[in-house]
């Protein structure tokens, strides 16, 4: 594990990003903003955040960024250091991955975040796409993207610096250009990647012929032109500006539906978990399923297991069966339905159910059942989490669904866009049925732990689709339940239990293959490659001695940095 120390001096020696990203430091004194969020572009279903989040009462001794790529941590990291707040960091990375990650996340799809400040009440955001207002899905599955109304929203109730200058480290980035990363490399040589990027000249070389391979440099003028116009006109440009005549040309987006877009502040999903309370996003997102197959795992007694044990994976895999039935029989967007959030969170109502759950065999019957079980799909999004010297913490996943957006990839303006409508037909449940303005249930769960007096411990969340409440479950179980170090809790191996085959990171111990063989499952053994298991961007907090504690997840290139404010 990186110590502080040593996460400061490698982005320190980082000195062909450290150039591009100062060019910014010559902007104005950092001033409260004062740009006014679009109506048409926000909404609020619960009290402001302002007035529930007091001041903290004692600073950390330090402020830290955790997110997928080095280039976007710095970019946070800038904007921490020239006074801004973790809201205003976390917005500033997110621009910042979009340039460097053009293939998980950016301007065309959108998100969700958890705010929590130190002592306050934690405000779920989501700005994730809709249905535009005649209630017809493309046959890309592009939804009206959300992404900038979100940050535009988060700014709106948070931010201190003035809106341009978050936007300034992704505009240099994309304008003056970065080296290509070698997961980025492959990314464009796979799955959706090559279709993706035909006609897009900015990644290709050798006259236009090949993708550009990592180390050469990536240079994105389309894009820092959209950003500069993002930047200047504000984020209405997006909806009912220039921007917005330019998305007006893509099946299923309209200016009707640009318009009409409305981001959701609403209470998240909370629940008792050992000594901790996990706070995770609000449905349609799972985050009712994560704290659910935390409970259900802990009634079990998952903490008498070791972990990556058989009984561990039996008991944890048996959880998530029972959460990823709750989600198909109750989530959806609550906007349409009901969904019995206190029910799904409730630690006695899991209790009682775990006494009547057993890990269900293979289906088809023993022997039966490789050809049931279909191969994960890789999992895209991004994830970004900041915390600042006050304590706040912002816990955010941004995504254009499908790497690239999906075969169907679509640009405008430099940008890719989003085949997130494309989970009404992967969900195709009574509680999740297109409808305009309707978000579909989704896999991405940004997730704050608070402690016994309501402070933020720990941020976390990861790419990785419908492996992502298996992903983050892992990770909590070993760190809240077992008391891991972070670093080991993050670095531990995965895996996710689906149609009665287990597939892992690597190759089942002696005894966890004879309880596999017991139960009828199969396993399939994937390779980081293949990109299924994610990458957890977490910061840990010790509110006693002020500290903040990060790691670097290998699986990607993921980065942290933690310095003093």
């Amino acid at each position: 594990m990186p110590t502080q120390k040593t996460a400061v001096v490698r982005a320190a020696g980082t000195a062909a990003v450290l150039a591009v990203l100062t060019a910014c430091t010559g902007l104005p004194t950092p001033a409260a903003s004062t740009f006014p969020t679009a109506a048409q572009s926000s909404t609020t279903t619960s009290p402001t955040p302002e007035a529930e989040a007091p001041v903290s009462d004692s600073a950390l001794k330090a402020h830290g960024v955790s997110a997928a790529h080095p280039a976007a941590v710095e970019a946070g990291m800038t904007v921490l250091e020239r006074g801004g707040n973790a809201v205003d960091a976390a917005i500033a990375t997110a621009f910042a991955v979009a340039v460097v990650e053009p293939f998980a996340s950016g301007i065309g799809g959108g998100g969700s975040a958890i705010v929590a400040p130190t002592g306050g009440q934690p405000r779920a955001y989501d700005y994730r796409e809709v249905v535009a207002q005649n209630g017809k899905i493309p046959p890309s599955g592009t939804g009206i993207p959300g992404f900038v109304a979100g940050m535009a929203a988060l700014h709106d109730d948070h931010g201190q610096l003035e809106w341009a200058e978050l936007l300034q480290p992704a505009t240099t980035l994309a304008s003056e250009g970065f080296p290509v990363s070698e997961f980025l490399a492959l990314r464009m040589r796979s799955d959706y990647g090559p279709g993706a990027i035909s006609g897009q000249d900015q990644f290709k070389g050798w006259g236009g012929l090949f993708a550009l391979e990592a180390g050469d440099e990536l240079v994105q003028e389309e894009l820092a032109n959209t950003m500069t116009t993002i930047a200047e006109d504000g984020p209405d440009s997006f909806y009912t500006g220039k921007i917005a005549e330019q998305l007006e040309a893509v099946d299923g987006i309209d200016a009707d539906s640009l318009a009409a877009y409305e981001v959701v502040r609403s209470e998240p999903a909370r629940g008792d978990v050992g000594n901790y309370e996990v706070v995770s996003a609000a449905p349609a997102l799972p985050g009712v399923a994560v704290i659910q197959m935390l409970q259900v795992a802990e009634s079990l007694g998952i903490a008498e297991s070791e972990p990556g044990s058989a009984d561990y994976v039996e008991k944890l895999s048996t959880g998530w069966q029972v959460a990823d039935a709750a989600v198909t029989a109750e989530l959806g967007d609550p906007a349409f339905v009901d969904v019995p959030v206190d029910e799904l969170t409730d630690p006695a109502r899991n209790a009682a159910l775990a006494t009547n759950v057993t890990a269900s065999p293979a289906p088809g019957g023993e022997g039966d059942n490789l050809a049931a079980a279909a191969k994960l799909v890789p999992g895209n999004t991004t994830h970004i989490t900041v915390v600042d010297s006050d304590g706040l913490m912002v816990s955010m996943t941004n995504t254009i669904t499908s790497f690239w957006g999906g075969s169907d990839a679509q640009v405008v303006g430099g940008f890719f866009l989003n085949n997130q409508l494309s989970r009404f037909d992967a969900l195709d449940t009574p509680q999740n049925q297109p409808a305009p303005g309707r978000r579909s249930v989704s896999w991405a769960a940004p997730t704050v732990v608070l402690d016994d007096q309501d402070r933020p411990v720990l941020g976390l969340g990861s790419p990785g689709g419908h492996q992502i409440p298996n992903i983050l479950a892992n990770v909590l179980t070993r760190w809240a339940l077992h008391g891991q170090p972070l670093a080991d809790a993050v670095a531990a191996p995965r895996f996710h239990l689906q149609d009665g085959q287990l597939t892992v990171e690597e190759p089942p111990s002696d005894d966890l293959a004879d309880r596999l063989e017991e139960l009828g499952w199969t396993t399939d053994v994937v390779t980081v490659e293949e990109a299924i298991f994610g990458s957890v961007q977490a910061l840990e907090v010790d509110h006693t001695t002020g500290e903040i504690t990060g790691t670097a997840d290998t699986r990607r290139e993921a980065d942290f940095i933690v310095g003093p404010p």
